[in-house]
């Protein structure tokens, strides 16, 4: 079984750290609208139109800090995701094909579906302390708020809020629900990346090496993310805010993913469950195109002082 080197994993860390620098103000919208007329009929005034007109506000209230709200967090949870993606999806998938007696090279797609669920699982849980705390800090606004507020004043203060007020299981609240969410975009994101790749190349629209197939296949890869991920990802960002009680693992708005799925689609209706994926879709192309781009020039970059 192939097994990643530290560089290669360090290297992956810092790719996806540059990549969430230009994608998290898409995620502060993204949150943001998801938590916009929660368990409320429809009527209400919405503050929000879009991601756009989300990311204008915030800017235009709260400046740069404000669109880049839980940047810490963030950085820590997409390193953690991406170290585990590049650390466990490679190896996994290989030893799978072997089990199976398929070559190591070929993108066998239930293997490639298995692999994605695995990594997805093992990332959302060593990061859900993480993404929790980005959600609530991403879901403050001192101008216009949505949904529960909560003010912190850094990532670090609320780890240390979180776990004083409901130990380390407040930390891992929502981590089941996390790691459904996860897993399914991770079991469908690389596949569908390799696989449209793969179709661009061999109709000979574009070369592997064009960057245009490379932002190609992410919009793909994109699309069919926010389409499985998105009510997960408004159920759990609805879990991860709301109100809570000390030492009990329940909410006062939502006992679990399912009651919060319910509920979303009976007070609200189904659409719901896919508010923020325009802004999901603006956030995860752009992620995967520069991820992969910056994972691609770190590692040529290293290798060249190697050379020296």
């Amino acid at each position: 079984m192939s097994t990643p080197s530290f560089d290669s994993v360090v290297i992956a860390g810092l790719a996806a750290c540059t990549a969430t620098t230009f994608s998290n103000p898409a995620e502060v919208a993204k949150t943001r609208l998801q938590l916009q007329g929660e368990l409320v009929k429809t009527g209400y005034k919405a503050i929000y139109t879009g991601p756009l007109d989300t990311i204008r506000k915030t800017w235009t209230h709260e400046g740069i800090y404000g669109v880049q709200r839980g940047l810490g967090a963030a950085y820590a949870y997409s390193g953690l995701l991406q170290v585990c993606i590049i650390s466990l999806y490679e190896p996994f998938r290989l030893s799978l094909n072997s089990i199976l007696g398929k070559d190591a090279s070929e993108r066998y797609f239930p293997t490639t579906i298995a692999a994605g669920t695995c990594t997805g699982i093992a990332g959302a849980f060593a990061g859900n302390p993480f993404f929790l705390v980005k959600a609530r800090m991403q879901a403050y606004s001192p101008s216009l708020p949505v949904g529960t507020q909560r003010h912190y004043k850094s990532a670090f203060e609320a780890l240390q809020r979180i776990y004083s007020l409901d130990g380390a299981g407040g930390l891992f609240r929502g981590a089941r629900a996390a790691m459904f969410r996860t897993s399914l975009g991770t079991s469908v994101q690389m596949p569908t990346y390799f696989f449209t790749k793969r179709k661009i190349v061999e109709t000979g629209l574009l070369k592997e090496s064009n960057p245009v197939t490379v932002v190609l296949s992410s919009a793909a890869a994109g699309a069919v993310v926010c389409l499985f991920m998105s009510p997960a990802d408004t159920t759990l960002t609805r879990l991860y805010n709301q109100p809570t009680i000390p030492g009990r693992a329940g909410g006062t708005l939502y006992t679990g993913p399912f009651d919060c799925l319910m509920k979303t689609v009976r007070i609200e209706g189904p659409l719901a469950l896919y508010k923020g994926a325009s802004a999901h879709f603006l956030r995860i192309t752009p992620h995967i195109t520069i991820l992969l781009t910056a994972n691609e020039y770190l590692t040529r970059w290293y290798r060249s002082l190697n050379r020296t």
